[in-house]
């Protein structure tokens, strides 16, 4: 086909700020405006001759090509979007108007870039998505989880990970570190620390390749580039999240450094709000003093098991144990010295349960502890003499020699009832008898009865 000449039409043509296309039937370009060079980054003269489809990012090249033979068979595009693959690496989104010529044989089309446009919406979109992961996700794993999906949807994050700063030590720790599929990549865990702690350091968004990582920290990983930006708080620096792209032409840019400035702004204040409600979560669930579950969830739980119970007609066991003498330790040593009495038995009962079961404070010196799936009533009955076993070893507390003595009842499901109410009542009853048992025992031995718990008896 006999070149065509725009000289004439060129010079006004190069006066608009969208770009002019033309393009033959084979989809090479043969012409371009003057605008081509500044919305993609090219001068006319490097991409004359050209397939266009080379310069489609590799997502959108299928519909791409699909739209190219609608407007070819006649049906002119008015405003399809993809995007484009910039001379220096970057994306850009553009909106085409286009038709086909079918007397000269090319498609014409005018680009207009509405980059900044799309970058607006997903920014948008994606502090949206962060603030629902706040409040939808489970724990903080899962909300970190999310929000890499979130952020490998705005920027290649082929390695994704969170650091914490403790707020005691200063040190920074790493809930969350994996690959694109979630996978933990604990073997560049080191450089990824090492850039965590510069960026924490200079408190500001850093930008550097691999290679200049490894000879800074020592550390070597695959190439690729790096994106760390800090977790600002309201009067420090939480921590910092960081990025790394593996390659294959994608490299980050400073315009995603101020991205991820302005997305991190809103996971610091994400992972805040998570981080508070797990606190109070916590706080609702389990005993400030000991860590133990307390009286609420150990409902919850005993609710949970009784129900799995019944479904797979199986078993389960309650111990209600009680402290001997408790109220003397207060009167003779002090709260605080009965207090670590108390860290030392829940210590001490945790030890001797399997991590299925549940061990709960439920006030002053009374515990349960929760025993799923036990076949056998004997088997409740070991894990008791295991309990008394354990908390017959002296304890040293300031200096004082402490004896802890302990009373405890049992209670079988379904044989001493059908809910919670029943098999509560029926184990503290069995406690209260054993403790009974145990002062009759001491006055039939003449000595005399010295302790009474908390609850006076």
């Amino acid at each position: 086909m006999a070149p065509h000449n725009y000289a004439p039409l060129a010079s006004f043509v190069d006066l608009l700020l969208d770009a002019v296309c033309v393009v033959d039937r084979e989809g090479h370009y043969i012409y371009v405006s003057a605008a081509y060079e500044r919305i993609f980054g090219y001068r006319p003269e490097e991409v004359i001759g050209k397939p266009m489809i080379d310069l489609v990012a590799p997502e959108d090249r299928e519909s791409t090509l699909l739209a190219a033979e609608q407007i070819m068979s006649g049906n002119p595009s008015l405003h399809f979007e993809n995007r484009y693959i910039r001379k220096d690496g970057q994306i850009v989104h553009i909106m085409w108007s286009a038709r086909w010529s079918e007397e000269n044989q090319v498609r014409i089309a005018i680009a207009h870039d509405i980059t900044r446009r799309k970058q607006a919406e997903a920014r948008q979109a994606q502090l949206y998505s962060i603030s629902e992961a706040a409040h939808g996700a489970d724990d903080l794993l899962d909300l970190f989880r999310q929000i890499h999906l979130i952020i490998g949807i705005m920027l290649p994050a082929h390695r994704f990970a969170v650091a914490l700063r403790d707020e005691k030590d200063g040190r920074l720790n790493f809930p969350y570190h994996a690959d694109q599929f979630g996978q933990e990549q604990p073997d560049e865990l080191p450089a990824v620390e090492a850039f965590a702690q510069e960026v924490v350091g200079i408190g500001l968004p850093l930008l550097r390749a691999s290679e200049s990582l490894a000879s800074t920290s020592g550390q070597t990983g695959q190439i690729g580039d790096w994106l760390g930006v800090p977790l600002n708080a309201q009067n420090s620096i939480a921590g910092a999240l960081i990025l790394k792209e593996l390659g294959g032409g994608r490299h980050y840019t400073d315009a995603d450094k101020e991205l991820m400035q302005f997305v991190s702004t809103q996971v610091a204040t994400a992972v805040e709000r998570k981080q508070l409600y797990c606190r109070l979560q916590h706080m609702a669930q389990y005993d400030d003093l000991t860590g133990l579950a307390n009286r609420a969830l150990l409902q919850d739980r005993l609710k949970t098991t009784l129900a799995r119970a019944r479904r797979e007609q199986g078993r389960m066991s309650l111990l209600y144990l009680d402290l001997n003498g408790f109220k003397q330790v207060n009167d003779t040593f002090g709260h605080a010295t009965g207090d670590l009495l108390l860290q030392e038995v829940a210590r001490r009962l945790v030890t001797c349960v399997r991590e299925s079961d549940t061990v709960a404070r439920i006030g002053g010196d009374e515990f349960v502890v929760l025993l799923e799936n036990v076949d056998l009533p004997e088997h409740a009955e070991l894990v008791a003499q295991k309990i008394r076993a354990a908390l017959c070893e002296p304890l040293l507390v300031d200096q004082a020699k402490l004896d802890i003595q302990s009373s405890i009842g049992t209670a079988h499901y379904p044989d001493h009832g059908e809910d919670s109410t029943q098999l509560l009542k029926h184990a503290d009853a069995g406690m209260y008898q054993e403790k009974s048992q145990s002062r009759a025992s001491q006055r039939r031995q003449g000595a005399p009865v010295k302790h009474t718990d908390s609850s006076g008896r």
